[in-house]
Order: C-alpha cells, then structure tokens, then sequence
C-alpha cells in the first residue's frame, strides 16, 4: 500500500513511523519550509511516551524528556503552596513516567526517525480528491500526489477536514489566550524537578522542567479574542497582566525572552465522528482540535498513529475496513478527551466563578489522589493503555 500523509506534525510524523513498520510505502508533505512548530513544549503524558517507545523511540525520548518527580499549585497572591504531591503514584499506576519536552526537539525527533530528507517541504495541500482506485492531492505549486490512502494531519485548520464533513467548521475561541517559551531552570521560580502551578483570579501560571536544564513556561491570561498584539511586547503584557502576583511570576517575567515567547489564542472544535470519506482519513488536529488543558493534544494524535497501524495490521488486504476499524477505535476516546479539556478550561478560568473559587478551596486539602486520579482518567483508554 501507498500512503500520501499531509502534515509532518507530531501525528502524520507518528503516522509515517507507524505505517512504515508494516512495510508500507509513505510520502509525507508539509506546507511549511521548515520546522517551526507552533508554541514551546509539549506535556507528552504516560500514553504519548508509549506511543514513542513503540514507534522504537524510547532512548531518544526519555533523553528529550525532562524530570517531574513532584507537582504543586502555589497561590498566585502570597506564594503560599496550596498543596505538592509526588509524581511516583501515577507513574506506578500506568507503568510509565511522563515527560515534558520541547516541542521542537520532539518534531525534529520524529522527523529523522522517519527520515528527514524525505519529507517534502513546501507543500501547500490546496485540494484532496478521492476515487475508487485512489486518491489524489493537489498542492499549490501545480504538483500532485497520488496513492491508495491520503491520511489528512493537516492540523487545527484542515482543508481535507472539509472534505471528509462536506462543510466548514468553525472553530471555538476557549476564552484565553496561552504565551508560552523556555526559560533556564531558577529555583526561585519553581524546584528544578517538579511542575509548578500559579493560580489565581481565574488564571494560571506554570513552569515545568525539560531537557538542557531547561523550563518550559505559560501564562494563561483571559481576554477576548482577537486584542491585538505586538510579538516583542509579551514581558510589558504579563507584567501589567500579574500585576501583585508572587515573587516567582514576577522572576519568570523578568527571565523570560520576549522575541521567543510565542502567544497562541486557544480554540477547540466540537467533537465529530465522522474521519473517514472513501480513502481519505483524518488524524491529530484535524480530527480533534483541543484546548491544552489536560495536556492531551499531542498524545491523542500519537494514539492515532498507533490505532491506525494496528487497524492496518489487522486488515492487511481490506483498506476500506482498516480505515472503517481506525475511526471507530478512535472517535469517542478523542471525543471524551475534547469535552475533558474543555471542562477543565473552564474550571481553571472563571466561566463559573464560584466552581473556581471552589477549586482553589480544593487545592489547599489536596494530597495529590485527586489531581492523579483526573490525570490517569485522562491516560488510560487509548491503544497501548
């Protein structure tokens, strides 16, 4: 079988691992001329890693990866910790120890695993057709791809996501807006081997480690959508923003480089179950675009991967049945991670102040069982958990 993958992200990346571990022929294109991923880091949960170890990646991950052996929420007012609970609990309950990791070091990662060389940069998807024999993409330099299956991870903004619907969807502003970048590890900001959480007045600050001794950070700040920006002005925003905030926020907005710091609006999309249209099939963004609240974006397009090459495993000789097996193993878990995402947001950030005030309250009686049983809700039920 001939695949044609659109998207050389963290999913059709996977994906590409993935299918040719079966012996399958893969062509990979991406619209972008280089790797430049969008936002810093990335939280690569228990599930995600498994996905890596699986796709033969496991030394090169745990290397990437940084140390979170503790977690804490801190008021964001006196500095007091509210609560800070071991990480050993969930890594003993589900086998493996998350990592938090670079994003761009992942996506490099996965790229020269595939074979960096042979993905075909530049390649803007302008049009996907699909016919009995196979499908066909159309750039927008003029070119073509053909193959037996085009698997769509052309992200949050997917052209072949139309097709498969039939319409447009829109996109759902979640409320806030995420600046995020990496720092070097300051123990005045945060321990060097523990996730740290500033939170307050229906926002979130947080620090957590990865590898080059290293800090990957965020601010959440919730505003309207679409208050106009200039990239450079992020440490003046987020020092008028956490105005009165601990001496830790206010470290981290002195560290901070504002030429690096990204700001990402953050938008979801409504659950859909329909992935498949004849040959054509979607994966990661494309199929589930969430907010990062529970850290599932990436991991859930990396459980893609691996449930579409067990469903191509399993139906060697029927690409139609594989492609039908694929979405029903998929849609309801990535669903579920949606609306899982979503109710956090708006728990985190003040849709229903009293539900944040009452948060808060919880965090200060926290001892951690709480906080791990939503992160192992969160793991479990996808391919390899």
């Amino acid at each position: 079988m001939k695949a044609v993958i659109i998207g050389a992200g963290m999913g059709g990346t996977s994906a590409g691992i993935a299918l040719r571990q079966l012996g399958h022929e893969v062509e990979i294109y991406e619209q972008v001329t280089e790797n430049r991923p969008v936002g810093a880091a990335i939280s690569v949960w228990s599930n995600g890693v498994k996905c890596l170890n699986h796709l033969g990646l496991e030394a090169e991950t745990a290397a990437l990866g940084g140390i979170v052996d503790s977690m804490s929420y801190i008021d964001a007012f006196t500095g007091e910790t509210m609560c800070r609970f071991s990480m050993a609990p969930l890594i003993d309950e589900v086998g493996q120890r998350p990592y938090p990791i670079a994003r761009a070091e992942l996506q490099l990662m996965l790229m020269n695993a595939f074979g960096h060389d042979e993905i075909r940069f530049g390649k803007k998807m302008v049009a996907v057709h699909d016919g009995p024999d196979g499908a066909t993409v159309e750039f927008a330099d003029g070119t073509t791809a053909q193959g037996d299956v085009v698997i769509a991870a052309d992200g949050a903004r997917s052209l072949a996501r139309d097709h498969v619907l039939g319409h447009a969807v829109e996109r759902r502003y979640a409320g806030y807006v995420n600046f995020n970048g990496l720092v070097p590890i300051d123990e005045e900001i945060g321990p060097a081997t523990e996730w740290t959480t500033y939170v307050g007045d229906s926002r979130r600050v947080s620090v957590m480690p990865v590898a080059g001794n290293r800090f990957y950070f965020f601010f959440d700040v919730t505003m309207p959508e679409g208050v106009p920006f200039e990239r450079g002005t992020a440490r003046e925003v987020l020092a008028e923003e956490f105005a009165g905030w601990a001496p830790g926020v206010q470290k981290l907005i002195e560290t901070l480089d504002p030429a690096t710091t990204n700001r990402v609006e953050i938008l979801d999309i409504d659950p859909f179950h329909t992935w498949v249209r004849g040959r054509v099939a979607l994966l990661g963004d494309a199929a589930h675009n969430t907010t990062p609240d529970i850290g599932q974006g990436g991991c859930s397009a990396m459980e893609d991967a691996i449930a579409l090459q067990f469903a191509f495993r399993d139906h060697p000789d029927d690409l139609h049945a594989a492609l039908a097996t694929y979405e029903a193993s998929r849609t309801e878990r990535a669903a579920d991670l949606v609306l899982r995402a979503r109710k956090r947001c708006d728990v985190t950030h003040g849709k229903d102040p009293e539900a944040t005030a009452a948060w808060y309250e919880e965090l200060r009686s926290e001892d951690g069982t709480n906080v791990i049983r939503g992160i192992v809700g969160n793991i479990v039920g996808g391919p390899l958990t």
